[in-house]
């Protein structure tokens, strides 16, 4: 996968959808310790859109893998193929329009090898920008084809991820100042993995919620060391705006593996080191 082909716009999406082979829709809203998101996707969702639910179906039970710890893989291809999805037919993954939750979908599908997946840009409030119509109609999917076979993108554990730290580029997409250990309103422990930068995943998208041009995400991962053939890796609080991050990488051209038990396992485990301060170490 490139970065041309990492994302797509409201306007190309039409196109796609209109012409002879169009992608498979997943809805996959999402609010972190909010409501259930279905009824918002019942109200009125891209046509032929599923909606597929984060917390059940793209994450396995909290616990010592951390708060959103990946789903079985054979637990997730069934999910895929209820939802319509087929090896060898594109899919197009969207959300409220924060990004993070299709992310989530986007890596587990290139990490399970589905090899043509795109993020909507924008998610769904790029989609009615541009005057795409929703719908409220139940959607049906056909059963698809897919089998899930894990590994064709890079995972890093809690070991491989301190590693990385050392000998190459870790990435912490949190909030500064859950990166600081100034506040910590989720995990056990505030502060970084030692060695680890910051960089928000806030940072890499403008205003409107779309990523920043790739010329310019790449000029930012650049100044963090994150270019050339240095290794990268990226982690967060749970795995899911991780994963924002590594597409955004992506579409800078960066390939990056992700830590998906990110500070939420790492933290829980009192063996672990802990830096505080804006400093790595």
């Amino acid at each position: 996968m490139t970065a041309t082909t990492a994302i797509l716009s409201a306007a190309e999406l039409m196109s796609e959808l209109a012409g002879s082979r169009p992608p498979v829709l997943l809805d996959i809203r999402w609010q972190l310790g909010g409501p259930d998101q279905r009824p918002a996707y019942e109200a009125g969702h891209l046509p032929g859109a599923v909606y597929v639910d984060l917390d059940r179906e793209l994450a396995g039970p909290a616990g010592s893998g951390g708060r959103h710890p990946l789903p079985d893989p054979e637990a997730f291809g069934a999910v895929m193929r209820r939802a319509g999805v087929s090896a060898g037919v594109p899919v197009v993954v969207y959300d409220g329009g924060q990004g993070w939750a299709a992310a989530r979908a986007w890596w587990l599908l290139r990490w399970t090898g589905h090899e043509d997946v795109r993020v909507l840009d924008g998610g769904l409030a790029a989609w009615t920008s541009a005057g795409g119509d929703v719908s409220a109609d139940r959607v049906i999917p056909v059963e698809g084809d897919f089998k899930p076979n894990p590994g064709a993108i890079g995972l890093l554990d809690a070991d491989g991820a301190a590693a990385r730290a050392r000998a190459g580029v870790l990435l912490d997409a949190r909030a500064g100042e859950r990166y600081r250990g100034e506040v910590e309103p989720i995990d056990p422990v505030g502060g970084h993995i030692p060695g680890a930068l910051s960089a928000p995943t806030t940072e890499n998208v403008g205003p409107d919620g779309r990523f920043l041009p790739a010329d310019t995400l790449r000029a930012r991962f650049t100044a963090l060391g994150a270019s050339g053939g240095t290794p990268v890796g990226v982690y967060c609080g749970s795995g899911v705006s991780g994963a924002h991050e590594v597409l955004a990488l992506e579409v800078a051209g960066i390939a990056a593996d992700l830590y998906a038990g990110s500070w939420s396992q790492w933290s829980s485990d009192p063996a672990r080191p802990v830096a505080t301060g804006p400093a790595p170490q």
